[in-house]
C-alpha cells in the first residue's frame, strides 16, 4: 500500500488537473451542481481511500470516470424512489436550475431537454462520447458493456434526439 502522503501528493494532483471535467460529466447525467460537485467529490475521495490498489496511476482517470458515472446513477436511483414515494416536503421540489435557464440559450436548452428524456443508457453514452469525448472502448470500458452496446445505444441516442428536436440525424 503507498504512504499516504504519496495518495495525498497524486489525488491532489488528479484533483487540480481533473475536477472540473468530472463535474461537468456528472452535472451532465444528474442534472443538479451541487449534487453533480457531490458525486465528483466522493469520487475523489473513493480514489484516495484505493490508492494503494491502483496499480498504473494512468488507470485513475477510468477509475474516477467510472466511479462518476456510477455515483451519478445512484443519485438518479434515489430521485427516482423519491419522487415515487415523495415525503410531504418534497413535493414541490424542482431540478431546474435558475441559473442554467438564465446562462442557456434556448438551442441548448432543448437539446439538453431531448438529452434528459433519453433512457439512462443511451444519455450515459451519448455524454461520454460527445461530450467527455471518449472511444467507444473506452465508453464500454467505463460503463462495463459491450462495443456493440455502445454503438447500438449511441444511435439510438442520437435519433431519439434528432427525433425530439424535429430533425434529421
Amino acid at each position: 500500500m503507498a504512504p499516504t502522503s504519496d495518495a495525498d501528493a497524486a489525488v491532489a494532483a488528479l484533483y487540480r488537473s481533473h475536477r472540473l471535467p468530472m463535474v461537468r460529466l456528472a452535472r451532465l447525467l444528474v442534472d443538479d451542481l451541487e449534487t453533480a460537485e457531490d458525486v465528483v467529490q466522493d469520487a475523489f475521495a473513493a480514489l484516495h481511500r484505493r490508492w494503494g490498489s491502483v496499480l498504473v496511476p494512468d488507470a485513475a482517470i477510468g477509475y474516477l470516470r467510472t466511479s462518476v458515472v456510477n455515483g451519478s446513477r445512484s443519485v438518479l436511483r434515489r430521485r427516482r424512489t423519491l419522487r415515487a414515494n415523495p415525503w410531504p416536503d418534497a413535493t414541490g421540489w424542482r431540478s431546474d436550475d435558475a441559473d442554467t435557464r438564465v446562462l442557456l440559450d434556448e438551442e441548448h436548452r432543448e437539446v439538453l431537454a431531448a438529452l434528459r428524456k433519453l433512457p439512462s443508457r443511451q444519455r450515459e453514452v451519448i455524454v461520454l462520447r460527445y461530450w467527455a469525448e471518449l472511444t467507444e472502448m473506452e465508453i464500454a470500458t467505463t460503463l462495463g458493456i459491450s462495443v456493440g452496446s455502445v454503438k447500438s445505444s449511441a444511435s439510438r441516442g442520437r435519433d431519439a434526439i434528432a427525433a425530439m428536436l424535429g430533425g434529421a440525424r
